[in-house]
């Protein structure tokens, strides 16, 4: 997985751990074919919308974490996410979740994550090929 320099210009960032691991890249290809195609529309939904995307496709979570809202099979997939300025929205990590609100410590996970990328964005920014921007 290939790290540039961060640029703001792209839409929609991957977070990397750092060392070139992209949590949801991993949790992506973790899928089952249809649920990975739909929340890739999805994804591409927030890259054209951004702060415009609203419920039911998106929702605010808190501390400046947001929820990608995608439902399969009765399955309800989330991407959490954050901006970072006004131009580019930056992908935690996904989930499954489990019952009616997402657990807690995902979203502190999300919410560490914004930080770190906030503290060093070139660090934690994985600029190599993403599967939405086909």
């Amino acid at each position: 997985m290939e790290q540039r320099a961060w640029h703001a210009g792209r839409g929609i960032e991957g977070f990397s751990r750092g060392g070139g691991s992209v949590p949801l890249l991993e949790w992506l290809e973790g899928l089952q074919p249809r649920a990975r195609l739909k929340c890739l529309a999805q994804l591409r939904r927030l890259r054209e919308a951004g702060y415009e995307l609203r419920r039911p496709a998106a929702d605010y979570l808190r501390d400046g974490v947001y929820e990608l809202r995608v439902q399969l099979e009765g399955l309800q997939h989330r991407i959490l996410y954050f901006f970072h300025g006004r131009t580019a929205v930056v992908l935690s990590h996904g989930l499954i979740k489990p019952g009616a609100k997402v657990p807690p410590k995902e979203i502190d996970q999300a919410v560490k994550r914004k930080r770190l990328f906030e503290s060093d964005p070139d660090r934690h920014t994985f600029l190599g090929e993403l599967p939405w921007e086909n």
